[in-house]
């Protein structure tokens, strides 16, 4: 049998998960969706779209797909749900799981990989995070669960959007580039969001291609340090801070991003060695840390990514024979040391 899809749905409190949800829920796709909800979410699915209230653990909707609350851990009830679905008892193509808003998806995301049963039975796609454009600002400055559900995304949904004057928009779009430079970003409006833009996103596999904003590689941010690394820091005059409040304004968000490139191949021992170090260390403050490097000794590129603690590698396709060897890092984390990170990925290099 071939794996479950899983998708991570987050997003701080009202933020629109539940409308979200609903929308992608009720909509004729023909795929059944077994949902796995927080039961102390703020606003559970409302029962106009499910076949019955009842008190059981897993309810039919009316369109097919099933809604399961969590009333013990999330891997008890993966791991049942795959059982019933091997047994023929319930049906379902794809599982999406809506957090509480006041979640951090990093332990929800660690559950696919650290549990034996839950890794062969599913894939994780990818994570989701809804940001209440109308409530953000306000949110990101003061709780650090929604900047690391920012710092998670695969895909960033800003909701909420007409409620706020374009500068307003502007400058929170920019900011969230900062925290995460490789989620793109789409303004939707009542939670209308094609398919293709929440299911199969592929954020988690290894071989998928490494997507960072075009424009975060710009040189119009012009920091550059020493000659290969392109950073992107928030201490940047960026006109839509000006504009949004009317001076500069620093936010120095703890969840920030940047990026390493070097056209020098990496050694694979020493940049391991080193590796393993930084993620033994500071692995609870990496959010999501993906690249793909030029390793001495291979024509292949090799991809690499982890959360938090967990790290893996996998050998991608060849390098194409006209194509830069250059090795390109993103690292999404909470005050992490940047120059501790470059110098030990410039000592890495052969």
């Amino acid at each position: 049998m071939s794996l479950i899809p899983a998708t991570i749905l987050t997003g701080f409190l009202g933020s629109g998960k539940t409308t979200l949800l609903k929308r992608i829920l009720s909509e004729a796709h023909g795929q059944k969706i077994a949902v796995i909800e927080n039961e102390f979410g703020e606003e559970n699915i409302d029962n106009e779209i499910l076949v019955a209230d009842t008190q059981e653990q897993i309810i039919q909707m009316s369109n097919g797909c099933i809604c399961c609350t969590i009333r013990d851990d999330l891997r008890n009830t993966l791991q049942r749900l795959a059982a019933q679905r091997r047994k023929g008892e319930l049906v379902f193509d794809r599982v999406i799981i809506e957090t509480t808003g006041l979640a951090d998806p990093g332990p929800v995301a660690q559950t696919f990989f650290m549990d034996d049963e839950v890794a062969e039975s599913y894939l994780l796609d990818s994570i989701l995070t809804l940001v209440d454009a109308k409530h953000a600002a306000g949110q990101l400055n003061d709780r650090q669960e929604a900047r690391r559900q920012v710092g998670f995304a695969d895909q960033l949904f800003i909701s909420k959007a007409d409620l706020v004057p374009a500068e307003a928009l502007d400058a929170l779009q920019h900011r969230l580039r900062h925290m995460n430079p490789r989620a793109p970003q789409k303004v939707v409006h009542f939670g209308s969001v094609a398919l293709s833009e929440v299911l199969d996103l592929r954020g988690f596999n290894l071989n998928a291609k490494l997507d960072i904003a075009p424009d975060f590689l710009d040189d119009e941010h012009g920091a550059h340090d020493h000659g290969h690394d392109h950073v992107h820091d928030e201490a940047c005059d960026h006109p839509s801070h000006q504009h949004a409040h009317g001076h500069h304004h620093h936010h120095e968000d703890d969840v920030k991003s940047f990026v390493y490139r070097s056209e020098r191949p990496f050694d694979p021992a020493k940049l391991e060695d080193f590796l393993g170090a930084i993620v033994n260390v500071y692995g609870p403050r990496m959010l999501r840390y993906k690249g793909v490097l030029s390793m001495k000794g291979t024509d292949r590129k090799v991809i690499f990514q982890g959360v938090h603690q967990l790290m893996g590698s996998d050998l991608g396709p060849q390098w194409g024979s006209g194509e830069a060897r250059v090795s390109k890092m993103v690292f999404i984390g909470i005050d992490l040391p940047r120059d501790i990170l470059v110098q030990g990925l410039d000592q890495s290099l052969a």
